[in-house]
């Protein structure tokens, strides 16, 4: 089954929670998570069928107003987006390492969806702005042809907003840099 997923990031807490709720109650979602994260966002995953989360995902921007800082609905969501953001990737061997680092968390949930449905490579973490001043970032290993070919994949997509910070591929990375990002 293809999970379709929509994620909306706000800057004010309380219209997050209230967006949350309206979220679910709007169409038939599945609250994956709601959380608070620095500096005072608030970040709304959830699922359903594409149509329910396409109306769901209005609904919460409609009461989040002026507090919506970015929102994205993505139909056909690659499972590893889902275990990355939920940090239960196994590390595997690393001929490469490729980092993507975005202003806005939902920028690195699009980026991460396109970079691996573009090369084969390891998603190894999409971190959501907590405790890094509500920038985002995602790393992903594999051969380097594939890492570059994956992070100019998730950049263009990610990019088309103007929230990205930098990106990096680092071919046969040192075994401590590696072990720092698990």
């Amino acid at each position: 089954m293809n999970l379709c997923i929509g994620f909306l990031e706000l800057n004010s807490i309380a219209k997050g929670v209230e967006a949350a709720d309206r979220i679910l109650k709007t169409a038939e979602t599945r609250l994956l998570f709601a959380k608070a994260g620095c500096p005072g966002k608030y970040y709304i995953l959830f699922s359903g069928e594409v149509a329910a989360v396409t109306s769901s995902l209005e609904a919460g921007k409609e009461i989040g107003g002026a507090h919506v800082v970015d929102s994205v609905v993505i139909p056909s969501v690659h499972p590893m987006v889902i275990s990355a953001i939920n940090q239960a990737v196994e590390p595997v061997p690393v001929n490469a390492l490729g980092v993507m680092e975005f202003f806005s968390v939902t920028a690195s949930v699009w980026a991460a969806d396109a970079a691996v449905k573009a090369a084969e490579v390891d998603l190894m973490d999409v971190r959501l702005g907590t405790g890094i001043g509500g920038k985002s970032f995602v790393i992903l290993s594999g051969d380097v042809a594939a890492v570059h070919e994956a992070v100019e994949a998730g950049i263009r997509t990610a990019s088309e907003n103007g929230l990205l910070v930098s990106q990096v591929v680092i071919p046969n990375p040192k075994a401590e840099v590696f072990n720092s990002l698990l």
